[in-house]
């Protein structure tokens, strides 16, 4: 059986009106930020302008679905704040 090539993502923007996160997963990533950046969807556009800030590839969907819903948890958030740490602590303005 040959193996499939698609990457699913897992990605994390920050909003730059407000501070804000927000996780998702896609399985074409560009097409998905830009569909971010032209207010598409409904959960983040009244937030824009985002940056994107975190990002991993899975080799399926079910792993992408599953990382999603655990850095939507609290103790995903933690993961992020501590993975992130640097960004955090140099990341003063959202400018």
């Amino acid at each position: 059986m040959a193996k499939s090539n698609v990457l699913f993502w897992t990605y994390v923007l920050r909003s730059k009106k407000d501070g804000n996160m927000y996780v998702g997963y896609t399985k074409n990533i560009k097409k998905r930020l830009e569909e971010h950046k032209r207010g598409y969807n409904f959960s983040t556009k009244m937030r824009l302008p985002f940056i994107i800030i975190y990002l991993e590839a899975c080799t399926n969907q079910e792993d992408a679905m599953q990382r999603e819903r655990y850095l939507k948890s609290t103790a995903g958030r933690r993961f992020l704040r501590n993975r992130l740490r640097e960004y955090w602590s140099s990341s003063f303005d959202l400018a």
